[in-house]
C-alpha cells in the first residue's frame, strides 16, 4: 500500500511548498550534495518539511471521504465562529494544532470511528416570551458536521420543492416576501402557520428514512444518526437523552429539518392541493386561498397531517387572514399577518401615475422594528464619548446598512422611525461628548445636520435622506 501523504496546508508550510513546487521535499541524500554550500540551512529545512508532511503508514479506510472537503469544511465553520462545545475548545484554540485536529476527524471518520460529543446547551429567550434552546456541538462536531452537510446536500437540494426558501443555496428570506406580497394581491385569502418546537420533535424515525430515500451511504447514514442521539449536556453538567429533534444549533440541523418538511409538507401539498401556492421558510409558512371557506378547509387539513408527522402548529401563530385592500373591502376580524419580520396589512400607496390607493403590502413589522431599537440601546453609543463620530460609523454603519438593505426593500418609509431613532441616539452621543452642546439638544442636532449635509455617505442612513435637522 502505498503511502499517503497529509495535504493540509497552514500558514507556516507555504512558504516552504513554493520553494518545492516542481516535486515533493528533497531526500537526504539531495541535501547532503547540497550541504556543501548552506548545509546547516538546508538541513534544518529539510527536517521542518519531513515534520509536516510524513506520516505512519496507515491502512485503507472503509468510507472515502476527501481531505480537501474536510479543509473546505473548517474554513466555513471558521467563517461562522460560534461559542465552544462541552469541550470548552473554542475556534482559535481548535487552529493551533489544525494539522492534527483536521486529520483525526478525518481518519474518524473515514474509519467509521467518529462518536460525537454531548451537545452543550444555552438557553436563550424568545421574542415572543419563554426560552428557546440551543445545542452547541463542539469544534470537531461543527466541522465532521459540515463535511457531512457538503456530501449530503447535493444530493437532496435538486429535489426540494420551489417554495421552500430557508436555509438554501440561492434562496432567501427577501425572495420569499417577494413571493408572498404577488401572490396576496391575486388570492383573497391566507392561511399562515407555525410549527411549535420544529427541531426539538423532529421524528427520528421519519427523519432517517427520508434520508435513505436519497442515499445508501453507509457513513453519511452512520454520521446523522450519531447526531441525532447524542446527548444535551445542561450548565450543571448533567446529560439528558434524547429520543426525538435535531439539536438548533448544529452545523446540519437545518438542512435535516427541511428535509423532513420537504416530506411532511412540501410534496404533500403538491400532491393534495396544488391549487393552494405556498411559500416555505423552515418552520413558518405561508398558503394562499381564494376563499374562506377554501382557507378554514386547509388550516383542518394541515393540523391533521403535521399530527401524523408527530408534529404540533402553533396554536396562536396559525391564523386566516383576508388580504383587504381597495379592490377588497370585506369586513374580517384578521386582516393582517407577519412573516419574515414583515408586516403585510393594507397600507397607502402611490401607482406610476401619482395616484394614491389601498394596497396590501409588507413593510417592516413593529416586532422588528422594536428589536433593532433595542439592539441599539445595547450599542450604549451615547456613552462613547471616547468615540469620534468615523469611529461610530465604523463600528455600526455595517449593521445599520444590513437592516435597510432587508427591511428596506419593501415600504421603506416604514423603517424611517427606526431610523430617527438613531439620530437620537447621535444626538446624545454629541451632547455628552462636547461641553459647548450640554444641555443644548436642539444646537446638537443642528451641528449633525450640518455635518450630514456635507458627508452624507457617513452613515448608511443619512444616504437615504434620514438626516438630522440642520436648522
Amino acid at each position: 500500500m502505498p503511502r499517503e501523504k497529509l495535504k493540509w496546508r497552514t500558514h507556516e508550510s507555504e512558504s516552504t511548498d513554493a520553494e518545492h513546487s516542481d516535486g515533493p521535499p528533497r531526500i537526504s541524500d539531495e541535501v547532503s550534495v547540497m550541504g556543501m554550500e548552506q548545509r546547516g540551512r538546508i538541513i534544518q529545512l529539510d527536517l521542518k518539511i519531513n515534520q509536516q508532511w510524513e506520516e505512519p503508514l496507515e491502512k485503507a479506510k472503509p468510507f472515502e471521504i476527501s481531505k480537501q472537503v474536510v479543509w473546505k469544511a473548517w474554513k466555513q465553520v471558521k467563517a461562522n465562529q460560534g461559542a465552544a462545545g462541552v469541550d470548552s475548545e473554542t475556534i482559535a484554540e481548535f487552529e493551533r494544532d489544525l494539522k492534527d485536529n483536521l486529520y483525526k476527524i478525518w481518519n474518524r471518520m473515514s474509519s467509521g470511528s467518529y462518536f460525537p460529543l454531548p451537545v452543550r446547551t444555552v438557553a436563550i429567550p424568545k421574542k415572543s416570551g419563554g426560552e428557546r434552546l440551543l445545542g452547541i456541538p463542539t469544534v470537531s462536531d461543527r466541522v465532521a458536521q459540515m463535511v457531512t452537510k457538503m456530501y449530503f446536500e447535493p444530493l437532496v437540494e435538486p429535489y426540494f420543492h420551489e417554495g421552500s426558501y430557508g436555509y438554501r443555496p440561492g434562496k432567501s428570506a427577501i425572495q420569499a416576501v417577494g413571493v408572498t406580497r404577488k401572490r396576496c394581491w391575486r388570492y383573497d385569502w391566507i392561511v399562515e402557520f407555525d410549527i411549535k418546537g420544529l427541531f426539538d420533535n423532529i421524528d427520528h424515525e421519519l427523519l432517517m428514512r427520508a434520508v435513505r430515500t436519497h442515499t445508501d451511504c453507509k457513513w453519511i447514514i452512520l454520521s446523522i444518526e450519531r447526531w441525532l442521539k447524542v446527548p444535551f449536556q445542561k450548565e450543571d453538567g448533567a446529560l439528558v437523552e434524547r429520543a426525538k429533534g435535531t439539536p438548533q444549533g448544529g452545523v446540519i440541523s437545518p438542512l435535516l429539518a427541511n428535509l423532513f418538511l420537504h416530506y411532511a409538507f412540501d410534496k404533500w401539498m403538491e400532491r393534495h392541493y396544488p391549487q393552494h401556492p405556498f411559500c416555505r421558510y423552515a418552520d413558518d409558512a405561508v398558503a394562499h386561498c381564494r376563499t374562506e371557506s377554501e382557507a378554514q378547509s386547509l388550516r383542518e387539513a394541515l393540523d391533521i397531517r403535521f399530527r401524523e408527522c408527530k408534529l404540533e402548529l402553533h396554536p396562536k401563530k396559525t391564523r386566516i387572514v383576508y388580504c383587504k385592500d381597495d379592490d377588497r373591502r370585506g369586513d374580517y376580524p384578521r386582516t393582517s399577518f407577519d412573516f419574515l419580520g414583515f408586516s403585510f396589512r393594507s397600507r397607502r400607496s402611490k401607482n406610476r401615475w401619482g395616484k394614491y390607493f389601498v394596497n396590501f403590502s409588507p413593510g417592516v413589522s413593529n416586532e422588528a422594528g422594536k428589536a433593532m431599537r433595542q439592539k441599539a440601546r445595547q450599542w450604549r453609543m451615547h456613552l462613547r464619548s471616547d468615540k469620534a463620530l468615523e469611529d461610530l460609523s465604523r463600528m455600526f454603519g455595517p449593521i445599520i446598512r444590513g437592516w435597510i438593505n432587508y427591511y428596506g426593500s419593501f415600504y421603506k418609509s416604514a423603517l424611517y422611525p427606526t431610523l430617527r431613532h438613531l439620530n437620537r441616539t447621535l444626538v446624545r452621543w454629541a451632547v455628552r461628548k462636547f461641553k459647548r452642546l450640554r444641555r443644548h439638544h436642539r444646537k446638537a442636532e443642528y451641528w449633525l445636520g450640518r455635518i450630514a449635509k456635507r458627508q452624507p455617505q457617513l452613515f448608511p442612513h443619512w444616504q437615504m435622506g434620514i438626516k438630522p435637522t440642520a436648522g
